[in-house]
């Protein structure tokens, strides 16, 4: 598989949850079920090692991060048996030592990329920032990351995006900044750089529809944010493939179809509760957890730190965007392939 083709022709791929069972422990068998829901809900990959699968699996009484990554890469083989194209992408964090470390792992694990966090590197200088990033490209291919200061990242200017794109073992940036101007920064700096083999993928999970659908324009050349890289993608995932292969068509048409519109408002207003972007983000996981927990694909909604909780009223919330957007779930899909898929 040629990765950067992989990746350019636009792919939905989902960050993995983490499961865990009612004493908090990791449940291999439903832990299984989900990264099967994603594969046959037709993903063109998966994010293991990630915000949504809980930065805590790195710490030393949970120890997750080696034996979640190897145990997702060897149930994606065996689920996909090679059948179709598909990339494995592992979160790497930390400062360098810890960062060359994961991708080390993640290498011998058998992903073919790395998604590079910086947000532990907040007081940085960007120059340190950007050797930070060509050190970790010598070990695994990476897909740059601008996470939102809400949850952690930082803000990053132009200047630093257009030394990113130089880099030669870049094929990708996920941009997750949830901010307009700073998500242009990122399209301009790649398209200023003219490297046409790296794959723009949108993280911004509150503008999913209008992110792909844009012919961001500079100078007489057109770009597309091409794929989502997303939390949100986590749940309904099925929808969410069918939506990016509509949106894919949709570009090809002189003018957008207003309906767009309407379904980029209502994405947004389920993605807030899912989010729980009321509280500041504070019941991100658990959301995505409850989400999942309701369909059957997770026995619990618990996380690693039983600090993360759904926050007062997003219960409710979630119910409200079930009933008002039932177009964007896939009840049903998983219904009928749950038994399936938690053996």
């Amino acid at each position: 598989m040629d990765i950067r083709e992989h990746l350019l022709e636009g792919q939905a791929i989902p960050a993995l949850p983490l499961a865990l069972d009612e004493s908090r422990r990791w449940t291999q068998r439903y832990q299984r079920a989900v990264l099967r829901y994603y594969i046959d809900a037709g993903v063109g990959g998966i994010a293991v090692g990630v915000h949504s699968t809980q930065f805590e699996i790195r710490e030393p009484e949970h120890s997750l991060f080696e034996p979640l990554l190897r145990f997702a890469s060897s149930e994606i083989d065996a689920h996909l048996q090679g059948q179709r194209s598909f990339m494995k992408i592992a979160g790497v964090c930390g400062a360098t030592d810890q960062a060359l470390k994961e991708a080390r792992i993640a290498v011998d694990c058998g992903y073919h990329a790395g998604l590079l966090s910086l947000a532990a590197l907040k007081d940085n200088s960007l120059e340190e920032l950007l050797e930070h990033c060509c050190a970790v490209a010598e070990v695994i291919p990476v897909i740059g990351f601008y996470l939102q200061p809400a949850v952690g990242g930082r803000t990053l200017p132009y200047s630093f995006w257009r030394e990113f794109a130089e880099i030669p073992n870049v094929i990708a940036i996920k941009m997750a900044p949830f901010n307009r101007y700073q998500t242009f920064d990122v399209v301009r700096a790649v398209m200023d750089s003219g490297r046409e083999d790296v794959a723009l993928y949108t993280g911004n999970d509150d503008n999913i529809v209008a992110d792909l659908l844009t012919p961001w324009e500079i100078d007489g050349e057109t770009r597309f944010i091409v794929g989502g890289l997303l939390g949100q993608f986590g749940v309904w995932t099925q929808r969410a493939v069918e939506l990016l292969a509509e949106i894919k068509q949709a570009r090809l048409l002189d003018e957008i179809p207003r309906h767009w519109l309407t379904r980029n408002a209502a994405w947004t207003d389920a993605n807030a509760a899912v989010f729980d972007a009321a509280n500041g983000f504070a019941g991100c996981i658990p959301g995505i957890h409850e989400v999942l927990r309701r369909q059957g694909l997770l026995k619990t909604i618990h996380c690693l730190n039983p600090d993360e909780v759904l926050s007062a009223g997003q219960a409710d919330e979630l119910d409200r965007v079930c009933r008002a957007y039932p177009w964007l779930t896939d009840d049903a899909f998983i219904k009928n392939n749950l038994s399936r898929w938690l053996v």
